[in-house]
């Protein structure tokens, strides 16, 4: 008489990563933050990978966490990075007819995932997992056999799609010019005429403030007397609330200067 266990292994894993892949995919759709999106949707990419991975599969294993979460992944945080998190999405048709076309390939999508879908879940496996696994010498041996013989079309299909997609980022990054294009003779001559004018100063912008205990640009700089220089301030951060307390740094820079000045002063008495 077998006995066979209650709870395997495989099934608590099972249980564990997909609820956990259901949470992830919920922060991917109710994420406000596109990179939160993304790290999201790298969370169930890697918790797919221990599902493959408790089904005997390491090809798929290591190609989940190889291809997919750090290339395909890494690739479209690069898109983010060149598009900007914050760019609006324009209603101007930049292509003819790219709205009916994207419709239709959207119902083709939905068609696809309910099809199959419903095929794995009414359907029954032809060999199996265990026979899959030791035909043609192994896992990764047969897929291998299936990628560059029985699929190799769609393969090569795969390969098109992502140099499209990478074209597409770079049209997406790329911004029309719409007056000329501004040397730094012309730049120099900017900020002289606007030093005149209103007596900014023509130089760069001075850097955050560096201190012993923090050199991060959340610290800002701080001038001879104590006070804060707006001008290293990055607005970004203001905006954000990520920047330190000027207050903490401005106390300490005055206890120092009372510090050197009561020194000066004991050293000119004696």
């Amino acid at each position: 008489m077998n006995l066979h266990p209650l709870i395997t292994g495989a099934s608590a894993a099972f249980w564990i990563c997909g609820v956990l892949m259901v949470i992830g995919s919920l922060g991917l759709v109710f994420f406000r933050k596109a990179v939160y999106s993304a790290l999201s949707m790298a969370f169930v990419m890697l918790n797919l990978a221990v599902l493959y991975g408790t089904m005997d599969a390491p090809f798929l294993v290591f190609v989940q966490i190889i291809v997919y979460t750090g290339a395909i992944l890494m690739l479209f945080l690069f898109v983010l990075m060149l598009v900007g998190v914050d760019t609006p999405d324009s209603v101007i048709e930049t292509l003819r007819g790219q709205r009916p076309l994207a419709i239709l390939a959207t119902v083709a999508l939905a068609a696809l995932l309910l099809f199959g879908i419903g095929g794995s879940v009414r359907g029954q496996p032809v060999i199996g997992l265990e026979t899959a696994n030791t035909a043609n010498g192994g896992n990764v041996q047969g897929i291998a056999d299936l990628l560059f013989g029985r699929y190799v079309f769609i393969f090569e299909l795969t390969s098109a799609l992502l140099i499209t997609a990478a074209l597409a980022a770079m049209i997406l990054a790329h911004r029309t010019r719409i007056g000329p294009k501004v040397g730094q003779v012309q730049q120099a001559s900017a900020r002289m005429k606007e030093y005149a004018a209103t007596g900014a100063h023509p130089g760069p912008l001075p850097s955050s403030g560096v201190y012993a205990g923090d050199n991060s640009i959340s610290a800002p700089a701080l001038l001879p007397d104590g006070s804060v220089a707006e001008a290293s301030i990055s607005p970004t951060l203001v905006v954000r609330g990520a920047m330190l307390d000027p207050e903490d740094l401005r106390q300490g820079t005055a206890a120092r200067f009372a510090a050197i000045e009561g020194t000066k002063e004991s050293e000119e008495d004696e």
